[in-house]
């Protein structure tokens, strides 16, 4: 089969949005579960937490590693914090994210392996990827599952997700998210200026938002919530992934243009930023942060 490309537009990413019906509730909206914050980085999971629920997930449960973990989130308490094994425990969940702030300990390879064998679709970022770059059992798993996985590495992690070194990945990305998404059976979000989104059917797309303001911490953490958000919300992976990979740099980009950023950008105002534009896209009010 030939590939195929597009570079993605604001229509394309919203057409299957729509106002909410009056009488929708939380349970219409899904459930996210979020698998990560190890010892001294339960920052991480919190951002992806607060990504679904300001991108509009019905529920959202944040699963902490890190044994000294606070068990609510103060800036943000509508986000539910759990264990590990309290999150398996339950049975709505639409969709899980693993790897912000995961680790690579035991315990990390272990939920890793518990997400893998879920029939639930899965975000994979961060330590996730680096866990399946380096466990053949694990990427067994992963290509052998039948349920939709996302991966969305930065250039690093798909050099090792790939065995090769960054300037080779950088030289061909787009043959490189293609690759991974063949290998690992996976819709592959390949991160950095002009974000390749590669599905394993060999259509690619290509982002045309965002700008450096991206470049800081816990931004890859924010768009692995925002795709599980639109999963959770009964958008396909495919619908999810590039909606998501669109809005995140749209905001971004909203933000500069009111003199917020790329200097100095935060995840955090990502965050609120998208659900802004987000709402101004679907309820045809003036998306400006």
């Amino acid at each position: 089969m030939e590939s195929s490309e597009h570079v993605l537009t604001r229509e394309f990413v919203i057409a299957p949005l729509k106002p909410r019906p009056v009488d929708s509730h939380k349970g219409m909206l899904g459930s996210v579960g979020i698998i990560g914050g190890a010892a001294s980085m339960a920052g991480a999971a919190l951002l992806a937490g607060r990504a679904a629920l300001k991108c509009g997930a019905g529920r959202v449960y944040a699963a902490l590693l890190d044994d000294g973990a606070p068990g609510v989130d103060l800036q943000q308490p509508e986000l539910m914090l759990r264990t590990p094994a309290q999150l398996f425990e339950l049975e709505h969940l639409s969709t899980l994210v693993v790897g912000p702030g995961l680790g690579q300990s035991n315990d990390a390879v272990h939920w890793l392996q518990r997400a893998l064998a879920s029939d639930l679709p899965l975000v994979l970022d961060a330590d996730a990827l680096n866990l399946l770059a380096i466990n053949h059992d694990l990427r067994h798993q992963l290509r052998h599952r039948d349920a939709p996985a996302i991966l969305t590495p930065h250039l690093g992690e798909a050099a090792r997700l790939m065995g090769y070194d960054i300037n080779t990945i950088q030289q061909d990305r787009m043959d490189a998210a293609q690759m991974m998404a063949e290998r690992l059976r996976s819709i592959v979000v390949l991160k950095g200026a002009g974000t390749i989104c590669a599905l394993p059917d060999r259509h690619w797309f290509i982002n045309p938002t965002g700008n450096p303001g991206l470049s800081s911490a816990g931004m890859g953490d924010v768009l692995s919530g925002m795709i599980a958000a639109f999963i959770a919300q009964q958008l396909s992976p495919k619908q999810a992934t590039l909606l998501a990979v669109y809005l995140h740099g749209a905001a971004a980009d909203a933000l500069v243009q009111r003199g917020i950023g790329p200097i100095g950008l935060t995840a955090s105002e990502v965050i609120d930023a998208a659900r802004l534009v987000l709402n101004g896209w679907i309820y045809k009010r003036p998306a400006q942060p």
